[in-house]
């Protein structure tokens, strides 16, 4: 497949602040790659220097084999950006907006308006199409900050934080419309702390932190490099140091923790976990409460690798 994004020992210093520090990434045709992390960790940063917004210190960045720079316009044409902060104009409507983004790319009038429809009819704006943004919704207006983005049909597309206080339904009109766009050809870059869009979304993963990248795979890849394999909760009080010491020697088990008449059970390995964790808790004499097993998340192998949770850092 062929590599769209390119990024080679890239170092981005805000004078004793380390932002990127020899940061390496490949993103190739058709992926919908995710750059997972705390704020902070160098995701926005990331693609501000992919795009030339942001000069660096060292490294090499190419984009669809070409050596990005500031007026790489013919590079630029051909992808779209969509920012955590809602960029449009107040004073232009739902349809002046996106035809003014569309129009910094497509000159010919006929095939700008054509555009300009496909995007008012992808993010479902029709119905508002002469509202002025300030009387739009959270939602609506993240929509409409999508269709500016991605109106002139770009190859490559942006997203950064798209989902941030937003509503339920707007969130998920949201992801719909990026796995559409991906289905339609486009390569999507993704950067997120919301693990679970990136699960949901992303072929593949970087998992960032502090401007390095600490791990990167599917995400099947990326659990598999952890040792716990599925973790199980077990409501229940009163549990005796003899039962716990007989949960400790099940096998497989790597870890069990019980506080506030919380039972914690994580395994490394092994088949049918919750009916063994059961048959220990068969003879106990208390009213066992939620019962629940879980596979291993992406905030386990950031947890794993960096000692703290995802969400910690949120």
């Amino acid at each position: 497949m062929a590599h769209v994004i390119e990024i080679n020992n890239l170092v981005k210093r805000y004078k004793e602040l380390v932002a990127l520090d020899h940061f390496n990434l490949t993103i190739e045709e058709g992926e919908i790659f995710g750059l997972l992390g705390p704020n902070g960790s160098g995701k926005t940063t990331t693609i501000n220097c992919i795009l030339s917004l942001l000069t660096y210190d060292k490294g090499c960045i190419k984009v669809f084999g070409k050596e990005m720079k500031p007026n790489s316009y013919d590079i630029k044409k051909d992808i779209g950006v969509v920012m955590q902060n809602v960029a449009v104009f107040e004073e232009l409507t739902v349809y002046e907006n996106i035809d003014y983004f569309c129009g910094l790319y497509i000159k010919d009038k006929n095939l700008r308006k054509q555009y300009v429809e496909d995007a008012i009819n992808f993010v479902e704006l029709s119905d508002f199409r002469k509202f002025k943004p300030k009387k739009l919704s959270g939602g609506l207006l993240r929509r409409l900050n999508i269709a500016c983005g991605i109106a002139h049909k770009p190859k490559l597309i942006f997203f950064d934080e798209p989902t941030v206080a937003v509503d339920p339904q707007s969130r998920n009109k949201i992801l719909e419309g990026i796995q559409e766009l991906n289905r339609q050809g486009a390569t999507i870059v993704y950067t997120s702390h919301y693990m679970e869009e990136v699960e949901q979304l992303c072929s593949r993963i970087v998992i960032m932190d502090k401007g390095k990248s600490l791990a990167m795979g599917t995400k099947e890849e990326l659990k598999g490099m952890i040792g716990c394999t599925e973790k199980i909760t077990v409501e229940v009080a009163d549990l005796s140091k003899e039962l716990l010491s007989n949960m400790e020697q099940l096998s497989d088990v790597d870890q069990v923790t019980y506080e506030n008449n919380v039972l914690h059970v994580s395994f490394r390995g092994g088949r049918h976990n919750l009916a063994h964790v059961m048959n220990v808790l068969a003879d106990h004499p208390g009213n066992l409460g939620k019962i629940y097993s879980e596979l291993p998340t992406l905030n386990d192998v950031f947890l794993e690798i960096t000692g703290t949770e995802l969400r910690d850092h949120a």
